[in-house]
């Protein structure tokens, strides 16, 4: 991509991203509190300060990291559009990053580039439709869908995003031989001999991959 259209790209795609991107997620934020706030000035319902900083602690306990981590870690699949989309969608791991993953794939784009960036974000707007019209559906009809499975098919739904990310683990792999061979090693030494919690795990197992690569790219 030459100079000019770089300008070009940058004006017309990347700038308004950033500045409506910005906006709707720090706007989505704000529009997380309203339920609460109706729920304690019109029916007067609070539950006491003390209950609501250790709730607030607990999940911030849990996903904190995450939402340092996951931005960092799927920014190069995603790019800037699919960032924002992604945090503000949610999930991330397990619809947004087989999409993007999946949408480049098929159309041969290299990862990092202008067109991998415009094919992800068409991706996971893709997931995100779909997603809301399953989601729909499941809400009206769900319970007695679900019904109608057998148990080993109720308890088959555990695998789903165990399978979806060891697929992509295996496309990745096919690709990177000795980026897949290392992040495997590091995988299993860190799940065998050790008990960490996911949010160490999951950073130690993607930043010393990404640092693997920094070496042996460093090496050319």
């Amino acid at each position: 991509m030459d100079e000019n259209l770089n300008k070009q790209y940058e004006m017309e795609f990347t700038k308004p991203i950033i500045k409506y991107g910005r906006f709707i997620n720090l706007l989505s934020i704000l529009l997380c509190f309203v339920p609460a706030l109706v729920m304690w000035f019109v029916f007067g319902a609070k539950p006491p300060t003390e209950d609501i900083l250790k709730g607030w602690g607990l999940i911030a306990s849990i996903f904190l990291i995450y939402a340092i981590i996951e931005p960092i870690s799927y920014f190069p699949v995603f790019g800037l559009a699919g960032t924002y989309i992604g945090c503000l969608s949610g999930n991330i791991g397990n619809v947004r990053v087989p999409a993007s993953a999946i949408a480049q794939q098929t159309l041969g784009t290299t990862p990092g580039t202008k067109k991998a960036e415009l094919v992800s974000t068409l991706g996971i707007c893709g997931s995100v439709v779909t997603n809301l019209a399953f989601t729909t559906l499941a809400a009206f009809a769900g319970a007695w869908i679900m019904g109608l499975f057998p148990p080993i098919v109720i308890e088959a739904f555990n695998y789903v995003s165990p399978a979806i990310f060891g697929a992509m683990f295996g496309m990745n792999a096919i690709k990177n031989p000795k980026y897949g061979v290392f992040a495997f090693i590091v995988g299993f030494i860190l799940m065998k001999f050790f008990t960490l919690p996911a949010y160490v795990l999951v950073p130690a197992m993607v930043f010393s991959t990404v640092a693997f690569g920094f070496i042996m790219d460093g090496k050319k």
